[in-house]
């Protein structure tokens, strides 16, 4: 008798996909920073009537504009439709999870997951194709697959504990707990650092990773993945340049206009890269006041800062695909050419 092989959980998913056409189709646009994921998005919703979702950790806050790549809003709202506060326009499509909640509060993967539901349906229900578009694996994950992290609450006495560790103390401690989640964690993100610890300990097991989420949860989407492929040195050009872009919008003003408007500097470098490193460039100037009048300091000062800036968003890049890397299910692309073949493919299935 022949032996039968254990179908791989994605398989499975391949296969009651194919075999369950009532799913809604979804097409989600992912891959690293700086790869040109949001003008691709909204030529392929122009293209195939659909609205676009954001997918961006940091494009849920409001003000967080400049330094997340938030597409700017259009001045006019087309007349087919209300203005809502949940999504605005951008080149004339639909853009929703922008601007849903304030810099000073924390956002959960499960606010938006419930958020993102919801704006599927709307899109759906209108006859269009919902878009996602971003780089935050965890949140397109969390989304496709209903992946959850378990819910153990706050425990103020062991964040207390944990918070007068440095983030390398942490990270280390990560590493040796639980390493596969340590290879996918921003490991200067304190505030990071301690919920994953803080979920680690109080379960006395490692963070549940996608693979193994798999096994248990069902798929709700007919999805397609279309992921935008760079070459390593292409894409730190790409970051370099839009990194000096930034800065020349005024990236550094954003930063302190957000903490004039109350956000704390705490907050601000818990949303990581360009914030971080901005509003620690603010704070070494404020605390410096002999150097506030030497410009040439305050010249190396910022050089210095750009440059470690830089080398946080490459490593950020590396860490993104290593997340991306682990869902065979993506599409790889180099241009709009092949990922429009893909969908027409897709659609017309």
């Amino acid at each position: 008798m022949k032996s039968l092989k254990k179908k791989s959980p994605r398989k499975r998913f391949r296969e009651e996909m194919i075999n369950n056409l009532s799913k809604p189709e979804i097409i989600i646009i992912l891959g690293p920073t700086a790869s040109g994921k949001s003008e691709l998005a909204v030529r392929l919703a122009k293209k195939f009537n659909g609205e676009v979702i954001s997918a961006d950790s940091r494009q849920i806050y409001r003000g967080l504009d400049i330094g997340s790549g938030k597409v700017p809003r259009d001045k006019k709202t087309p007349k087919s439709y209300i203005l809502n506060s949940k999504f605005y326009f951008y080149k004339g499509v639909p853009h929703y999870l922008l601007d849903v909640a304030s810099p000073k509060k924390t956002f959960s993967v499960s606010q938006y997951q419930k958020l993102a539901g919801k704006a599927i349906k709307k899109i759906l229900k209108r006859g269009k194709i919902p878009i996602i578009c971003g780089g935050t694996g965890f949140y397109i994950d969390a989304l496709v697959y209903g992946y959850k992290l378990p819910e153990v609450p706050p425990q103020p006495k062991l964040r207390k504990e944990l918070g007068k560790k440095s983030a390398d103390t942490l990270f280390k401690q990560l590493k040796k707990l639980d390493p596969v989640r340590a290879k996918n964690i921003d490991k200067f993100n304190k505030r990071r650092l301690i919920r994953a610890l803080e979920i680690i300990l109080i379960t006395k097991k490692p963070v549940p990773t996608l693979s193994t989420f798999l096994e248990e949860s069902r798929q709700n989407y007919d999805v397609l993945f279309i992921g935008i492929k760079k070459p390593q040195e292409e894409l730190k050009k790409l970051i370099a340049k839009r990194l000096k872009k930034r800065l020349k919008q005024g990236m550094l003003k954003e930063v302190k206009n957000l903490h004039n408007s109350g956000v704390s500097w705490k907050k601000l470098e818990s949303f990581g890269l360009e914030y971080r490193w901005l509003a620690r460039y603010l704070i070494t100037i404020a605390s410096n006041s002999r150097n506030n009048k030497n410009s040439r300091v305050i010249r190396e000062i910022y050089n210095e800062m750009v440059s470690l800036l830089q080398k946080d968003i490459e490593h950020y890049a590396k860490r993104q695909m290593t997340w991306f890397r682990k869902n065979k299910d993506i599409n790889w692309v180099e241009n709009y050419k092949q990922a429009k073949k893909l969908i027409d493919e897709f659609i017309n299935e």
